[in-house]
């Protein structure tokens, strides 16, 4: 059985993040929350949420136990972009792109 977990919209770009959802994928539960837990990034504390959402939705939901699921997909896609500009010299102006991103982490508990 497949459980997921969706964060949507946040403020961190989708090539950041996806250098810690690569080490996720194929890892037990046990395993993702210790790189999750262990690691600097900004990016780590937002798919731990995201991953310890879905381990929530496989327990309450779906009564599977936290020591059998596998983290099967942790995708992180592109959100929308906000654009601000800032001024520059002589009367210009220069685009400032704030991205945002999605997070996705599917779980499984056969894999």
């Amino acid at each position: 059985m497949e459980v997921r977990a969706v964060t949507k919209n946040v403020r961190i770009s989708a090539e950041k993040a996806r250098h810690i959802a690569r080490l996720l994928q194929g890892k037990s539960v046990k395993e993702a929350l210790a790189i999750v837990d262990l690691s600097p990034r900004k990016a780590a504390t937002l798919l731990g949420k995201t991953l310890r959402s879905a381990i929530a939705n496989a327990e309450n939901n779906n009564d599977l136990d936290r020591n059998d699921l596998i983290v099967k997909e942790a995708v992180v896609g592109v959100g929308p972009t906000m654009k601000r500009f800032r001024p520059r010299a002589r009367g210009s102006a220069s685009r400032i792109r704030k991205r945002t991103s999605h997070l996705n982490i599917i779980l499984t508990d056969s894999f």
